[in-house]
């Protein structure tokens, strides 16, 4: 069997591995995972009296300028794929080679949403105060900051719409640090249901099907 054949069959089935979520914890702040069939973001409110993201992660850096929104979703990435790979007919093999084995650098793209629709897609969560400050703590230490804390925002004209931005990210992405994994592992920070490793969103969406709930 080769490399590629070991490497699907390993995040087949440590993905239907499950991390169970933390027992007897209140359900006090609404959090959303959310796939655009490829790729998975953690979505969290803009504001509560634990943050406010959009100090950090600003409106006036989206096309649209819009303030009224009541949810960010976070996803982390390759920067290449973010900014230089609008569809995959555009792909690069040199963004492929370099993103698979971990030699370039990484994003994070945020999106502003009005509201959350609930899917096969978007899947609700609700998690304690103390559990949410944990997953605070792990999405801001995804990003890369300036000298004086500050996320830094990339000025690009890569947006996937009006409502979303980019910034400098920590670590870089690979076969085995991959967006999904970012994200699954951002689950596991606060507590909550998640595969023992997953390079796919479908490894994390298996974890939250009706049946395995």
């Amino acid at each position: 069997m080769g490399l590629v054949g070991i490497y699907l069959l390993a995040a087949y089935f440590l993905s239907r591995i499950s991390v169970d979520k933390e027992e007897q914890t209140k359900n006090e702040v609404t959090i959303y995972i959310l796939t655009n069939g490829v790729h998975t973001d953690l979505v969290v409110p803009i504001k509560n009296e634990q943050k406010d993201w959009s100090k950090e992660v600003k409106f006036e850096n989206t096309i649209s300028q819009d303030t009224v929104f009541e949810y960010v979703a976070f996803g982390w990435g390759d920067k290449g794929f973010y900014l230089e790979t609008p569809t995959w007919a555009d792909l690069k093999p040199s963004t492929a080679f370099n993103a698979a084995f971990a030699l370039s650098t990484s994003a994070i793209h945020a999106t502003f949403y009005k509201t959350m629709q609930e899917g096969q897609d978007c899947v609700k969560i609700n998690i304690s105060k103390e559990q949410y400050g944990r997953l605070i703590a792990y999405i801001q230490k995804s990003f890369l900051t300036d000298p004086q804390g500050h996320f830094i925002n990339i000025k690009s004209n890569a947006n996937y719409g009006k409502d979303d931005t980019f910034y400098d990210a920590v670590g870089s992405y690979s076969l085995f640090h991959t967006c999904n994994s970012w994200a699954n592992s951002g689950l596991k920070s606060c507590g909550q249901k998640a595969s023992f490793w997953t390079p796919f969103d479908t490894g994390i969406f298996y974890q939250y099907n009706l049946n395995n709930k």
